[in-house]
């Protein structure tokens, strides 16, 4: 960065007490409430995808061919990730964080709601399944440029010494939004029969996410930028090619930041997704068994994962993260072994555990994969990080599950699958950074020092 503040004698500036800017809470709320809203769209599609879209969208005489088909759509929402990566990361470093959070939140509700009116093949043909996966391209597109935005959102209003904490909340918005999603599904499938809900059910989940936009855009709306991004552009330094330079000069991070998340996004598509398709077709659990122990596994993560943040700024977030890839790796190995079709207690143990060992790898993350970049291009580099390492982590997890247990008729390879999606985790951690807070303080001091109004800020940017 240009015009650096002025250390202080003897090292970079100092900021002692907690940095609690007015709107921090305000911004906590905001990027948790917009990526719930944001996941409890692609959980309903998630569950959709392993429950109704093989009926509905893909009909076929072999049950596990239909499901392969619907993961194969389930897989088009995070290859379409890179786009908005692209578009709406640069974007985030060049024009500021709220403005690209609002756009996305629209574009990913739009879909959803247009996915709960879609007809199904028995009444428009092979144009159903045409349409689902357009709409299922353009809910990626909205994820992968909400993230990047989201967690710059809280963890750049928040004191950087605490960052692994204020960053969680962006990370709250998937079990959140999974725990809507799922309890949804689960309360439709109490008040309706198995006709009903794959008739007309499962459209109410798609078409709630109406009200949810709203409440996501009301709060959006009224929060101002970040007052890093305000200080960048007091100054005149959002870079004019932003994926250039991150390419050219931030390599290594984004290497870094990919690598680590593959081991999360392939844990977590094993106990909220592939779970339904593995405890219904192969253990013979009912439907509502299975949504029930993701909702309870999915309650503890909305205090697991800022517990595993809060725990990564008090000790070494690399450590706290690596001890999250081996737990999930070791785990799943043992869920497999002792998971038998008799026992639900067993199965929400099995699926409770999983998710908290994904959670003190989820709880750093944000924190981790923002520090791995200058503040100049975090908006990029941590969405296209976010966006490529969803494509082989989270994309094709679903899908490899169901190819694996098809082709081998055991679990033992869907576990091989997931201890190799570990390892890549360690190896990302291992290129990775620590912790530095003295850019975002420096920032800050520029801010303060600037005399600009935020209002003026956010009005020339």
């Amino acid at each position: 960065m240009t015009n650096a503040a002025v250390p202080a004698p003897g090292g970079p500036p100092q900021i002692d007490k907690e940095i609690r800017p007015p709107g921090l809470y305000k911004a906590f709320a905001a990027s948790l409430t917009g990526t719930a809203l944001e996941w409890y769209d692609f959980a309903v599609y998630s569950a959709a995808a392993a429950v109704v879209f093989p009926i509905i969208f893909f009909p076929s005489t072999d049950p596990l061919t239909g499901t392969i088909l619907a993961f194969s759509t389930y897989a088009v929402g995070y290859i379409s990730r890179p786009v908005g990566g692209i578009i709406f990361g640069r974007l985030g470093d060049r024009i500021g964080r709220k403005k690209v959070l609002v756009t996305t939140l629209m574009i990913i509700g739009v879909a959803t709601v247009l996915i709960g009116v879609l007809p199904g093949y028995d009444n428009i043909g092979i144009s159903a399944p045409i349409i689902l996966v357009l709409l299922r391209f353009a809910q990626g597109v909205g994820v992968g440029g909400e993230w990047g935005g989201a967690v710059l959102l809280s963890s750049e209003y928040g004191d950087p010494k605490r960052r692994g904490f204020w960053a969680s909340a962006a990370q709250v918005g998937p079990p959140a939004g999974n725990l809507m999603a799922n309890g949804a599904l689960a309360l439709l499938t109490v008040l309706l029969s198995e006709e009903q809900f794959i008739s007309f059910g499962w459209r109410i989940a798609f078409l709630l996410s109406a009200l949810l936009v709203g409440f996501g855009l009301w709060i959006r709306l009224k929060l101002e930028d970040t007052p890093v991004f305000k200080a960048i552009a007091a100054h005149g330094e959002q870079p004019h090619a932003p994926i250039k330079e991150v390419f050219t000069q931030e390599l290594r991070p984004l290497i870094a930041a990919i690598l680590c998340r593959v081991g999360p996004d392939v844990l977590y598509a094993l106990f909220t997704v592939f779970t339904l398709t593995y405890g219904m077709q192969y253990l013979d659990y009912e439907r509502g068994q299975v949504l029930t122990a993701v909702l309870i596994g999915s309650a503890f993560q909305l205090f697991m994962i800022p517990l595993a943040g809060a725990l990564s700024d008090r000790f070494n977030r690399r450590l706290v993260y690596g001890v999250g890839a081996v737990a999930g790796a070791v785990w799943t190995f043992v869920f497999f072994a002792v998971l038998g079709g008799d026992s639900q207690p067993m199965l929400i143990v099995g699926i409770v555990l999983g998710l908290m060992a994904h959670s003190f790898m989820y709880g750093p993350q944000a924190a981790f994969i923002v520090e791995q970049f200058s503040p100049r291009l975090r908006a990029t580099g941590s969405s296209l990080a976010y966006t490529f390492a969803g494509v082989i982590g989270g994309a094709i997890a679903p899908l490899m599950f169901t190819l694996l247990l098809r082709e081998f008729d055991s679990w033992v390879p869907v576990a091989v699958y997931v201890a190799v999606a570990g390892v890549v985790t360690l190896v990302g951690l291992s290129l990775g950074r620590d912790s530095d807070t003295v850019e975002d303080e420096e920032y800050r001091l520029l801010l303060e020092g600037s005399g600009i109004a935020p209002t003026e800020v956010s009005r020339d940017s």
